[in-house]
């Protein structure tokens, strides 16, 4: 394991990756022979004892190893001797299925659409569907696994071209070409109560309620203690009236 993170046996690693077998690995190179760091990374992460490198052991390779088996321009790398690294040439014989991923989110785009190269000439299919979710989980930790028809894509006049063993490069897949799973339903959420409206806690039967800022109707007598208090006030003016008639009686 110790031998795997010394310089130089990732610089073998690197000329066999970048330099023999690409395919193997989930990298397609382009006219030049380079592919993006970025993507080299990602590849390289998947292998065992391998996971620890970064863009910094890159560059310690280059400063410590006596002859390095890669080159590096901005953003990009590639083996320096490329004349084993396969070329994209007709396939001598076509397997019936080839598979390929896109991102969930795409997945409904591509049902309607068809499958295009993103970002990139021509879209990679790969001969085996661990191949495809491998290269799929680099964009999307779930992505979506499809399958295409060779037969229905030969009988629209499509072309494929061979790299390596493991993927295939075409143009696009037309919608009708391929296969896979339905769009995930969308989950529903409830409908929230309107803002500002009250609860109203459910009545049990035999009870009722009170209504207490209800004012009685305009004209209506007074109840209760408010209409005892009413009449004892009318009887103490009576009782006045009638003690000072007592006592200035009419000349």
């Amino acid at each position: 394991m110790a031998l795997r993170k010394d310089p130089l046996q990732l610089s073998k690693l690197l000329a066999y990756m970048l330099g023999r077998q690409p395919d193997e690995f989930g990298l397609v190179p382009d006219p030049d022979g380079y592919v993006k760091i970025k993507d080299l990374l990602q590849a390289i992460s998947e292998e065992d004892g391998w996971r620890h490198v970064r863009r910094q052991h890159l560059t310690e390779m280059l400063l410590t190893v006596k002859d390095p088996t890669i080159e590096i321009t901005a953003h990009r790398i590639r083996a320096k001797a490329r004349d084993a690294l396969p070329r994209p040439m007709p396939p001598p014989n076509l397997p019936k299925l080839l598979f390929t991923c896109v991102r969930r989110k795409a997945h409904p785009v591509v049902l309607e659409n068809g499958i295009f190269p993103m970002g990139r000439s021509r879209v990679i299919l790969c001969a085996s569907s661990d191949m495809a979710e491998r290269m799929g989980r680099r964009k999307d930790p779930l992505p979506v696994l499809l399958t295409v028809n060779v037969h229905k894509m030969l009988s629209q006049g499509l072309v494929f071209h061979q790299l390596g063993d493991m993927l295939y490069l075409t143009e696009t897949v037309p919608v009708g070409c391929f296969s896979g799973p339905p769009l995930a339903k969308e989950r529903t959420q409830p409908q929230k109560e309107a803002a500002g409206t009250e609860i109203q806690a459910p009545k049990s039967p035999g009870t009722f309620l009170l209504d207490l800022s209800a004012q009685p109707p305009a004209g209506s007598k007074p109840r209760g203690k408010h209409r005892k208090k009413e009449i004892a006030w009318k009887k103490h003016r009576r009782r006045r009236k009638n003690r000072k008639d007592s006592l200035w009686p009419d000349l």
